[in-house]
């Protein structure tokens, strides 16, 4: 996968320095578009959700311009470290493309494990 719409990142920031994870929506030469969340509330998120509650954390859409990006990764599986996405699923028992999905429309998170 490329660093287009739809890929999942990790987002690091400069001034203040900032981790994000989520879901890039546009890469321009001014800045990003994500729907993300900081990596200090990613486990807490991810507990809310496999717990079947309504998550008081979730993603925010945010610009940010470029003179803050200091690197965009991929997120992936490098080695045997897996990726957010892969852990997320583990630990949840949930596809991420449905809770993100379930998210965007407003409602809460299904509970259908994945087949």
């Amino acid at each position: 996968m490329k660093f287009g719409a739809g890929a999942l990142v990790i987002v690091h920031l400069a001034n203040p320095t900032e981790k994000f994870w989520g879901v890039l929506e546009s890469l321009e030469p001014v800045g990003a578009v994500f729907r993300g969340l900081s990596l200090d509330v990613f486990e807490e998120w991810m507990v809310e959700v496999a717990r079947g509650e309504t998550p008081s954390l979730g993603l925010a859409t945010m610009f940010v311009p470029l003179f803050r990006i200091e690197r965009i990764f991929l997120d992936e599986q490098v080695g045997e470290v897996e990726s957010y996405r892969q852990r997320f699923e583990r630990r949840t028992g949930r596809r991420l493309d449905e809770v993100l999905g379930t998210l965007a429309a407003g409602g809460p998170p299904e509970s259908t494990p994945p087949s």
